[in-house]
Protein backbone atom coordinates (compact mmCIF):
# COMPACT_ATOMS: atom_id res chain seq x y z
CA UNK A 1 0.00 0.00 0.00
CA UNK A 2 1.28 3.74 -0.54
CA UNK A 3 2.79 5.48 2.41
CA UNK A 4 0.96 8.18 4.13
CA UNK A 5 0.72 11.62 2.93
CA UNK A 6 2.59 13.80 5.04
CA UNK A 7 2.90 17.34 5.58
CA UNK A 8 -0.60 18.98 3.96
CA UNK A 9 -0.81 22.49 3.82
CA UNK A 10 -2.98 24.70 1.83
CA UNK A 11 -2.95 28.60 0.71
CA UNK A 12 -5.15 30.73 -1.15
CA UNK A 13 -3.02 33.43 -3.38
CA UNK A 14 -4.83 37.06 -2.69
CA UNK A 15 -8.27 37.30 -2.30
CA UNK A 16 -9.23 36.49 -5.47
CA UNK A 17 -7.10 33.32 -5.58
CA UNK A 18 -8.08 30.29 -5.67
CA UNK A 19 -7.37 27.39 -2.93
CA UNK A 20 -4.04 25.09 -3.63
CA UNK A 21 -2.77 22.23 -1.59
CA UNK A 22 0.91 20.67 -1.26
CA UNK A 23 1.93 17.61 0.27
CA UNK A 24 4.56 14.76 0.60
CA UNK A 25 4.35 11.88 -0.92
CA UNK A 26 6.65 9.57 1.02
CA UNK A 27 8.53 6.71 -0.20
CA UNK A 28 8.52 5.80 -3.97
CA UNK A 29 6.36 2.05 -4.26
CA UNK A 30 6.97 1.62 -8.00
CA UNK A 31 3.16 1.29 -8.50
CA UNK A 32 1.04 3.40 -10.49
CA UNK A 33 -1.00 5.53 -8.00
CA UNK A 34 -3.81 8.04 -7.43
CA UNK A 35 -4.04 10.68 -5.60
CA UNK A 36 -7.52 12.28 -4.35
CA UNK A 37 -7.56 15.58 -2.88
CA UNK A 38 -10.98 16.35 -1.00
CA UNK A 39 -11.70 19.24 0.71
CA UNK A 40 -15.26 19.90 3.11
CA UNK A 41 -16.89 23.32 4.13
CA UNK A 42 -19.75 24.41 6.16
CA UNK A 43 -23.44 23.46 4.94
CA UNK A 44 -21.94 19.95 3.86
CA UNK A 45 -20.58 21.52 0.77
CA UNK A 46 -17.77 19.16 -0.51
CA UNK A 47 -15.23 19.95 -3.22
CA UNK A 48 -12.62 16.88 -4.88
CA UNK A 49 -10.05 16.86 -7.27
CA UNK A 50 -7.86 13.84 -8.69
CA UNK A 51 -4.69 13.44 -10.13
CA UNK A 52 -3.41 10.58 -12.31
CA UNK A 53 0.78 11.00 -11.76
CA UNK A 54 2.47 8.87 -9.51
CA UNK A 55 4.62 11.97 -8.91
CA UNK A 56 1.97 14.14 -7.41
CA UNK A 57 2.25 16.21 -4.53
CA UNK A 58 0.21 19.49 -5.78
CA UNK A 59 -3.26 20.34 -6.70
CA UNK A 60 -5.50 23.64 -7.02
CA UNK A 61 -9.15 23.04 -6.26
CA UNK A 62 -10.12 25.83 -8.87
CA UNK A 63 -12.32 27.30 -5.99
CA UNK A 64 -11.99 30.87 -4.07
CA UNK A 65 -13.03 31.11 -0.95
CA UNK A 66 -14.52 34.40 0.19
CA UNK A 67 -14.83 36.01 3.75
CA UNK A 68 -18.32 36.30 4.48
CA UNK A 69 -17.83 33.58 6.92
CA UNK A 70 -13.75 34.29 7.86
CA UNK A 71 -13.88 32.06 10.78
CA UNK A 72 -15.88 29.54 9.32
CA UNK A 73 -13.65 25.78 9.25
CA UNK A 74 -12.72 23.90 6.18
CA UNK A 75 -11.09 20.22 6.72
CA UNK A 76 -8.67 18.96 3.58
CA UNK A 77 -7.16 15.26 3.14
CA UNK A 78 -5.15 13.28 0.59
CA UNK A 79 -5.91 9.96 -0.29
CA UNK A 80 -3.08 8.07 -2.12
CA UNK A 81 -4.51 4.47 -3.70
CA UNK A 82 -2.42 1.95 -5.64
CA UNK A 83 -3.08 -1.22 -6.58
CA UNK A 84 -2.11 -2.62 -2.70
CA UNK A 85 -4.74 -0.33 -1.32
CA UNK A 86 -5.27 3.37 0.22
CA UNK A 87 -3.99 5.43 2.68
CA UNK A 88 -5.05 9.07 3.94
CA UNK A 89 -3.18 11.95 5.41
CA UNK A 90 -4.26 13.67 8.81
CA UNK A 91 -6.90 16.14 7.97
CA UNK A 92 -6.00 19.95 7.60
CA UNK A 93 -8.26 22.29 9.27
CA UNK A 94 -8.23 25.75 8.66
CA UNK A 95 -10.42 28.92 8.30
CA UNK A 96 -10.22 31.72 5.56
CA UNK A 97 -8.02 33.73 7.52
CA UNK A 98 -5.51 31.10 8.02
CA UNK A 99 -4.69 30.50 4.20
CA UNK A 100 -5.22 33.92 2.34
CA UNK A 101 -1.71 34.81 2.04
CA UNK A 102 -2.70 38.87 0.44
CA UNK A 103 -0.73 39.91 -2.57
CA UNK A 104 2.13 41.99 -1.89
CA UNK A 105 1.31 45.49 -1.78
CA UNK A 106 1.61 48.00 -5.28
CA UNK A 107 1.66 51.28 -6.48
CA UNK A 108 4.34 52.06 -3.71
CA UNK A 109 5.57 55.64 -4.37
CA UNK A 110 6.85 58.21 -1.81
CA UNK A 111 6.10 62.58 -1.04
CA UNK A 112 8.14 64.82 0.70
CA UNK A 113 5.80 67.81 1.65
CA UNK A 114 7.79 70.76 1.36
CA UNK A 115 10.54 69.11 -0.43
CA UNK A 116 11.80 68.16 3.46
CA UNK A 117 13.05 65.07 4.65
CA UNK A 118 11.65 65.34 7.91
CA UNK A 119 8.05 64.93 5.82
CA UNK A 120 8.13 62.20 4.22
CA UNK A 121 4.80 59.82 3.71
CA UNK A 122 5.21 56.76 1.96
CA UNK A 123 2.02 55.10 0.43
CA UNK A 124 0.84 52.10 -1.31
CA UNK A 125 -1.93 49.73 -2.55
CA UNK A 126 -3.58 46.52 -0.65
CA UNK A 127 -6.08 44.11 -0.65
CA UNK A 128 -9.10 45.44 0.83
CA UNK A 129 -9.09 42.93 4.07
CA UNK A 130 -5.06 43.59 4.74
CA UNK A 131 -4.93 44.96 8.37
CA UNK A 132 -1.16 44.74 9.24
CA UNK A 133 1.90 45.74 6.69
CA UNK A 134 5.33 45.37 7.76
CA UNK A 135 7.79 48.20 5.95
CA UNK A 136 12.14 47.96 5.39
CA UNK A 137 13.84 50.09 4.28
CA UNK A 138 17.71 50.85 3.46
CA UNK A 139 20.18 52.57 2.24
CA UNK A 140 20.79 51.36 -1.64
CA UNK A 141 24.89 51.20 -0.67
CA UNK A 142 23.37 49.35 2.99
CA UNK A 143 22.85 45.63 3.73
CA UNK A 144 20.75 46.33 6.87
CA UNK A 145 17.60 46.82 6.23
CA UNK A 146 15.08 49.16 9.18
CA UNK A 147 12.06 47.60 9.89
CA UNK A 148 8.65 48.87 10.85
CA UNK A 149 5.33 47.36 11.43
CA UNK A 150 2.17 48.77 11.09
CA UNK A 151 -1.25 48.14 12.40
CA UNK A 152 -4.66 49.82 9.79
CA UNK A 153 -2.32 51.97 7.77
CA UNK A 154 -4.57 52.02 5.14
CA UNK A 155 -1.69 52.37 2.67
CA UNK A 156 0.25 55.28 4.38
CA UNK A 157 2.82 55.55 6.85
CA UNK A 158 5.16 58.68 7.87
CA UNK A 159 9.23 58.06 7.99
CA UNK A 160 10.43 60.36 10.18
CA UNK A 161 14.34 59.36 10.49
CA UNK A 162 15.34 59.14 6.88
CA UNK A 163 18.86 60.98 6.04
CA UNK A 164 19.01 63.74 3.55
CA UNK A 165 20.79 63.44 0.10
CA UNK A 166 20.63 59.91 0.17
CA UNK A 167 19.19 56.90 -2.26
CA UNK A 168 16.75 54.74 -0.33
CA UNK A 169 14.94 51.40 -1.48
CA UNK A 170 11.84 50.81 -0.02
CA UNK A 171 9.59 47.24 0.29
CA UNK A 172 6.11 46.84 1.54
CA UNK A 173 4.47 43.01 2.94
CA UNK A 174 0.74 42.68 4.26
CA UNK A 175 -0.73 40.47 6.67
CA UNK A 176 -4.62 40.18 6.76
CA UNK A 177 -4.74 39.31 10.80
CA UNK A 178 -2.79 39.74 13.87
CA UNK A 179 -2.44 36.09 14.97
CA UNK A 180 -3.57 33.96 11.41
CA UNK A 181 -2.26 33.74 8.10
CA UNK A 182 0.92 34.81 6.59
CA UNK A 183 3.05 37.55 5.28
CA UNK A 184 2.23 38.33 1.68
CA UNK A 185 5.64 38.41 -0.27
CA UNK A 186 7.62 41.53 -0.10
CA UNK A 187 6.61 44.24 -3.03
CA UNK A 188 8.55 45.41 -5.86
CA UNK A 189 11.30 47.48 -4.69
CA UNK A 190 10.51 51.56 -4.49
CA UNK A 191 14.02 53.41 -4.81
CA UNK A 192 13.86 57.27 -4.26
CA UNK A 193 16.08 60.15 -3.29
CA UNK A 194 15.46 61.97 -0.47
CA UNK A 195 15.82 65.98 -0.72
CA UNK A 196 19.07 68.07 0.78
CA UNK A 197 19.29 69.86 3.63
CA UNK A 198 21.54 72.40 4.55
CA UNK A 199 24.96 71.38 5.70
CA UNK A 200 25.68 70.51 8.98
CA UNK A 201 29.57 70.84 10.12
CA UNK A 202 32.25 72.94 9.82
CA UNK A 203 34.88 72.56 6.82
CA UNK A 204 38.37 71.83 7.75
CA UNK A 205 40.92 74.85 6.71
CA UNK A 206 44.42 74.96 6.36
CA UNK A 207 46.47 77.43 4.81
CA UNK A 208 49.90 78.65 3.25
CA UNK A 209 52.07 81.90 3.28
CA UNK A 210 54.40 82.65 0.63
CA UNK A 211 56.74 86.07 0.56
CA UNK A 212 56.52 87.93 -2.63
CA UNK A 213 58.34 91.21 -1.62
CA UNK A 214 58.72 93.91 0.87
CA UNK A 215 55.09 94.65 0.82
CA UNK A 216 52.91 91.73 -0.07
CA UNK A 217 52.40 88.04 0.82
CA UNK A 218 50.53 85.31 -1.27
CA UNK A 219 48.13 83.51 1.20
CA UNK A 220 46.98 79.69 -0.24
CA UNK A 221 43.71 78.51 1.27
CA UNK A 222 43.10 74.93 1.29
CA UNK A 223 39.87 73.00 3.16
CA UNK A 224 38.87 69.74 2.57
CA UNK A 225 34.98 68.17 1.64
CA UNK A 226 32.26 67.89 3.90
CA UNK A 227 31.35 64.31 3.89
CA UNK A 228 28.59 63.03 2.45
CA UNK A 229 26.77 62.94 5.45
CA UNK A 230 27.54 66.58 6.65
CA UNK A 231 27.47 68.21 2.88
CA UNK A 232 23.77 66.87 2.98
CA UNK A 233 24.06 67.53 -1.03
CA UNK A 234 25.67 68.46 -3.58
CA UNK A 235 27.96 71.01 -2.48
CA UNK A 236 27.58 74.03 -5.04
CA UNK A 237 30.44 76.57 -4.21
CA UNK A 238 32.11 77.56 -1.07
CA UNK A 239 31.94 81.08 -0.13
CA UNK A 240 35.80 82.49 1.21
CA UNK A 241 35.29 85.73 2.86
CA UNK A 242 38.88 87.57 3.89
CA UNK A 243 38.86 90.62 6.06
CA UNK A 244 41.40 93.03 7.79
CA UNK A 245 40.88 92.90 11.48
CA UNK A 246 41.82 95.99 12.40
CA UNK A 247 40.45 98.14 9.65
CA UNK A 248 37.39 96.02 8.67
CA UNK A 249 37.84 95.91 5.30
CA UNK A 250 36.15 92.54 3.81
CA UNK A 251 36.84 90.91 0.65
CA UNK A 252 34.31 87.71 -0.45
CA UNK A 253 34.95 85.72 -3.09
CA UNK A 254 32.58 82.54 -4.39
CA UNK A 255 34.39 79.70 -5.77
CA UNK A 256 32.55 76.99 -7.64
CA UNK A 257 33.81 73.27 -7.20
CA UNK A 258 37.59 74.24 -5.88
CA UNK A 259 38.63 73.46 -2.60
CA UNK A 260 41.07 75.99 -2.40
CA UNK A 261 41.88 79.81 -3.43
CA UNK A 262 44.77 82.08 -3.34
CA UNK A 263 45.04 85.75 -3.04
CA UNK A 264 47.88 88.52 -2.77
CA UNK A 265 47.79 90.73 0.65
CA UNK A 266 49.73 93.37 2.25
CA UNK A 267 52.04 91.98 4.89
CA UNK A 268 51.07 94.36 7.07
CA UNK A 269 47.81 94.13 9.27
CA UNK A 270 45.71 91.05 10.68
CA UNK A 271 43.78 89.29 8.25
CA UNK A 272 41.18 86.61 9.28
CA UNK A 273 39.55 84.55 6.95
CA UNK A 274 35.84 82.12 6.92
CA UNK A 275 35.20 80.06 4.45
CA UNK A 276 31.96 78.05 4.29
CA UNK A 277 30.09 75.61 1.89
CA UNK A 278 26.62 75.93 0.42
CA UNK A 279 24.48 73.48 -1.27
CA UNK A 280 20.64 74.54 -2.52
CA UNK A 281 18.73 74.29 0.58
CA UNK A 282 21.56 76.51 2.59
CA UNK A 283 25.45 77.35 3.75
CA UNK A 284 27.45 74.80 6.40
CA UNK A 285 28.89 77.44 9.83
CA UNK A 286 31.78 79.33 8.34
CA UNK A 287 35.37 78.23 9.79
CA UNK A 288 37.27 81.20 11.24
CA UNK A 289 40.49 81.16 10.95
CA UNK A 290 43.59 83.63 11.76
CA UNK A 291 46.23 84.12 9.49
CA UNK A 292 49.71 84.19 11.55
CA UNK A 293 53.09 82.95 11.01
CA UNK A 294 52.75 79.61 11.80
CA UNK A 295 56.81 79.02 12.47
CA UNK A 296 57.17 82.29 14.00
CA UNK A 297 57.37 81.16 17.52
CA UNK A 298 60.80 78.97 18.01
CA UNK A 299 59.81 77.51 21.39
CA UNK A 300 56.78 75.91 19.97
CA UNK A 301 58.73 73.98 17.56
CA UNK A 302 57.95 70.42 17.85
CA UNK A 303 61.56 68.37 18.82
CA UNK A 304 63.04 65.14 17.39
CA UNK A 305 60.53 65.05 14.53
CA UNK A 306 60.68 61.50 12.34
CA UNK A 307 59.62 60.19 9.58
CA UNK A 308 59.53 56.10 9.16
CA UNK A 309 58.24 53.73 6.40
CA UNK A 310 55.25 51.90 7.81
CA UNK A 311 53.75 49.17 5.69
CA UNK A 312 52.36 50.22 1.38
CA UNK A 313 52.09 53.56 1.71
CA UNK A 314 52.34 55.03 5.24
CA UNK A 315 54.36 57.03 6.73
CA UNK A 316 54.53 57.58 10.66
CA UNK A 317 55.49 60.81 11.64
CA UNK A 318 56.59 61.24 15.49
CA UNK A 319 57.72 64.27 16.93
CA UNK A 320 58.20 65.37 21.02
CA UNK A 321 56.45 68.14 22.15
CA UNK A 322 58.15 71.70 21.72
CA UNK A 323 60.69 72.78 24.96
CA UNK A 324 57.78 75.35 25.91
CA UNK A 325 55.40 74.20 28.48
CA UNK A 326 53.53 71.70 26.64
CA UNK A 327 50.20 72.41 28.17
CA UNK A 328 49.86 75.28 26.04
CA UNK A 329 49.75 73.43 22.84
CA UNK A 330 46.24 73.46 21.57
CA UNK A 331 46.71 71.01 18.70
CA UNK A 332 49.35 69.34 16.30
CA UNK A 333 48.76 69.83 12.15
CA UNK A 334 50.75 67.14 10.42
CA UNK A 335 51.28 68.47 6.74
CA UNK A 336 52.55 66.69 4.10
CA UNK A 337 53.27 67.28 0.20
CA UNK A 338 55.73 65.86 -2.72
CA UNK A 339 59.34 68.03 -2.58
CA UNK A 340 59.49 69.40 -5.95
CA UNK A 341 63.03 71.27 -6.12
CA UNK A 342 61.72 74.64 -7.59
CA UNK A 343 59.07 74.91 -4.62
CA UNK A 344 56.00 74.30 -6.82
CA UNK A 345 52.95 76.09 -5.15
CA UNK A 346 50.63 74.37 -7.57
CA UNK A 347 51.40 70.62 -5.84
CA UNK A 348 48.32 69.39 -3.62
CA UNK A 349 48.68 69.93 0.45
CA UNK A 350 47.46 67.57 2.52
CA UNK A 351 47.45 67.58 6.23
CA UNK A 352 45.56 66.10 9.16
CA UNK A 353 44.78 67.33 12.51
CA UNK A 354 45.94 65.73 15.90
CA UNK A 355 44.65 66.38 19.60
CA UNK A 356 47.56 67.96 22.30
CA UNK A 357 48.20 64.75 23.70
CA UNK A 358 49.25 63.24 20.82
CA UNK A 359 52.96 62.70 19.70
CA UNK A 360 52.63 60.62 16.04
CA UNK A 361 50.58 60.39 13.27
CA UNK A 362 49.93 57.80 10.53
CA UNK A 363 49.55 59.87 7.14
CA UNK A 364 48.31 57.54 3.71
CA UNK A 365 46.36 60.09 2.22
CA UNK A 366 47.90 60.55 -1.40
CA UNK A 367 51.32 59.07 -0.21
CA UNK A 368 52.92 57.46 -3.15
CA UNK A 369 55.94 54.46 -3.44
CA UNK A 370 59.27 56.03 -4.29
CA UNK A 371 58.33 59.67 -3.67
CA UNK A 372 59.72 61.96 -1.48
CA UNK A 373 57.63 64.05 0.92
CA UNK A 374 57.87 67.12 2.73
CA UNK A 375 56.59 66.82 5.82
CA UNK A 376 55.88 69.52 8.77
CA UNK A 377 54.59 69.12 12.07
CA UNK A 378 52.98 72.79 13.30
CA UNK A 379 52.38 72.71 17.12
CA UNK A 380 49.67 76.07 17.68
CA UNK A 381 48.89 77.56 20.71
CA UNK A 382 46.30 80.95 20.94
CA UNK A 383 47.76 82.82 17.71
CA UNK A 384 51.12 81.49 17.97
CA UNK A 385 52.76 78.57 16.03
CA UNK A 386 55.66 76.69 15.50
CA UNK A 387 57.19 74.06 13.66
CA UNK A 388 59.36 71.62 12.32
CA UNK A 389 60.00 69.98 9.39
CA UNK A 390 61.79 66.75 7.61
CA UNK A 391 61.68 64.85 4.43
CA UNK A 392 60.18 61.47 4.45
CA UNK A 393 58.90 58.35 1.65
CA UNK A 394 56.82 55.10 2.73
CA UNK A 395 59.20 53.16 0.35
CA UNK A 396 62.90 53.98 -1.30
CA UNK A 397 65.55 52.17 -3.98
CA UNK A 398 68.73 53.83 -5.35
CA UNK A 399 68.18 56.63 -7.74
CA UNK A 400 67.87 55.78 -10.86
CA UNK A 401 70.47 58.44 -12.20
CA UNK A 402 73.14 60.62 -10.86
CA UNK A 403 73.01 64.40 -11.39
CA UNK A 404 73.75 65.98 -14.91
CA UNK A 405 77.04 68.54 -14.81
CA UNK A 406 76.17 71.46 -16.67
CA UNK A 407 79.24 74.30 -15.85
CA UNK A 408 82.52 74.22 -14.07
CA UNK A 409 84.25 77.36 -13.44
CA UNK A 410 87.51 78.43 -11.56
CA UNK A 411 87.34 81.21 -8.97
CA UNK A 412 91.14 81.69 -7.11
CA UNK A 413 92.73 78.31 -7.13
CA UNK A 414 89.15 76.05 -6.61
CA UNK A 415 86.39 75.49 -8.66
CA UNK A 416 82.29 75.42 -8.76
CA UNK A 417 80.80 72.84 -9.81
CA UNK A 418 77.09 73.29 -10.98
CA UNK A 419 74.27 71.01 -11.58
CA UNK A 420 71.17 70.48 -12.20
CA UNK A 421 68.56 68.63 -10.26
CA UNK A 422 67.54 64.51 -10.98
CA UNK A 423 63.73 64.21 -11.82
CA UNK A 424 61.53 63.83 -9.62
CA UNK A 425 60.56 60.33 -10.96
CA UNK A 426 64.23 58.99 -10.74
CA UNK A 427 64.99 60.33 -7.19
CA UNK A 428 63.10 56.40 -6.18
CA UNK A 429 62.59 58.70 -2.72
CA UNK A 430 64.41 60.92 -0.36
CA UNK A 431 67.67 62.00 -1.34
CA UNK A 432 70.26 62.16 1.67
CA UNK A 433 73.74 62.62 -0.42
CA UNK A 434 75.46 63.78 -3.55
CA UNK A 435 78.80 62.40 -4.08
CA UNK A 436 81.13 64.46 -6.60
CA UNK A 437 84.17 62.02 -7.96
CA UNK A 438 86.83 63.20 -9.79
CA UNK A 439 90.34 61.62 -11.04
CA UNK A 440 93.21 61.95 -13.16
CA UNK A 441 92.54 61.44 -17.13
CA UNK A 442 93.87 58.66 -18.15
CA UNK A 443 94.59 57.08 -14.55
CA UNK A 444 93.99 53.28 -13.69
CA UNK A 445 94.09 55.05 -9.53
CA UNK A 446 90.68 55.18 -7.36
CA UNK A 447 88.57 58.75 -8.11
CA UNK A 448 88.83 60.99 -5.04
CA UNK A 449 85.42 62.26 -3.72
CA UNK A 450 83.56 64.66 -1.84
CA UNK A 451 80.00 63.57 -0.14
CA UNK A 452 77.85 67.09 0.60
CA UNK A 453 74.23 66.70 2.32
CA UNK A 454 71.71 66.80 0.11
CA UNK A 455 69.98 70.34 0.14
CA UNK A 456 66.61 70.75 -1.98
CA UNK A 457 67.85 74.23 -3.31
CA UNK A 458 71.54 73.11 -3.38
CA UNK A 459 72.96 73.07 -7.03
CA UNK A 460 76.29 73.93 -7.27
CA UNK A 461 79.30 73.38 -4.70
CA UNK A 462 83.43 74.46 -4.74
CA UNK A 463 86.09 72.06 -4.67
CA UNK A 464 89.66 72.94 -3.81
CA UNK A 465 91.99 69.98 -4.16
CA UNK A 466 92.70 69.78 -8.06
CA UNK A 467 96.19 70.72 -8.98
CA UNK A 468 97.03 72.87 -11.66
CA UNK A 469 97.48 71.94 -15.19
CA UNK A 470 96.32 68.60 -14.66
CA UNK A 471 92.70 67.36 -16.55
CA UNK A 472 90.82 65.91 -14.49
CA UNK A 473 86.76 63.85 -15.29
CA UNK A 474 84.57 64.42 -12.77
CA UNK A 475 81.06 62.94 -12.69
CA UNK A 476 78.58 62.88 -9.56
CA UNK A 477 76.18 60.40 -8.02
CA UNK A 478 72.93 60.60 -5.31
CA UNK A 479 72.19 58.43 -2.58
CA UNK A 480 69.08 57.55 -0.81
CA UNK A 481 69.51 55.16 2.13
CA UNK A 482 68.69 52.27 -0.25
CA UNK A 483 71.90 53.08 -2.02
CA UNK A 484 73.63 54.97 -4.95
CA UNK A 485 72.70 55.67 -8.50
CA UNK A 486 74.40 55.55 -11.71
CA UNK A 487 77.23 57.96 -12.68
CA UNK A 488 75.91 60.77 -14.10
CA UNK A 489 77.45 62.79 -17.12
CA UNK A 490 81.01 63.17 -17.23
CA UNK A 491 83.12 66.32 -17.62
CA UNK A 492 86.68 66.96 -18.16
CA UNK A 493 88.28 70.19 -16.41
CA UNK A 494 91.98 71.59 -16.37
CA UNK A 495 92.66 74.19 -13.86
CA UNK A 496 94.65 76.51 -15.08
CA UNK A 497 96.24 78.58 -12.22
CA UNK A 498 95.37 82.24 -10.89
CA UNK A 499 95.91 84.15 -14.05
CA UNK A 500 93.46 81.94 -16.38
CA UNK A 501 90.68 80.39 -16.47
CA UNK A 502 89.15 77.27 -18.69
CA UNK A 503 85.48 77.31 -18.35
CA UNK A 504 85.25 73.07 -18.54
CA UNK A 505 83.94 72.84 -21.93
CA UNK A 506 85.45 70.00 -23.05
CA UNK A 507 82.36 67.89 -24.55
CA UNK A 508 80.54 65.55 -22.09
CA UNK A 509 81.49 61.82 -21.61
CA UNK A 510 78.90 59.10 -20.88
CA UNK A 511 79.56 57.69 -18.12
CA UNK A 512 80.13 54.14 -17.20
CA UNK A 513 78.10 52.54 -14.59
Amino acid sequence: APEQPQNLSCIQKGEQGTVACTWERGRDTHLYTEYTLQLSGPKNLTWQKQCKDTYCDYLDFGINLTPESPESNFTAKVTAVNSLGSSSSLPSTFTFLDIVRPLPPWDIRIKFQKASVSRCTLYWRDEGLVLLNRLRYRPSNSRLWNMVNVTKAKGRHDLLDLKPFTEYEFQISSKLHLYKGSWSDWSESLRAQTPEEEPTGMLDVWYMKMHIDYSRQQISLFWKNLSVSEARGKILHYQVTLQELTGGKAMTQNITGHTSWTTVIPRTGNWAVAVSAANSKGSSLPTRINIMNLCEAGLLAPRQVSANSEGMDNILVTWQPPRKDPSAVQEYVVEWRELHPGGDTQVPLNWLRSPPYNVSALISENIKSYICYEIRVYALSGDQGGCSSILGNSKHKAPLSGPHINAITEEKGSILISWNSIPVQEQMGCLLHYRIYWKERDSNSQPQLCEIPYRVSQNSHPINSLQPRVTYVLWMTALTAAGESSHGNEREFCLQGEDTAALGQAPDRLAHA
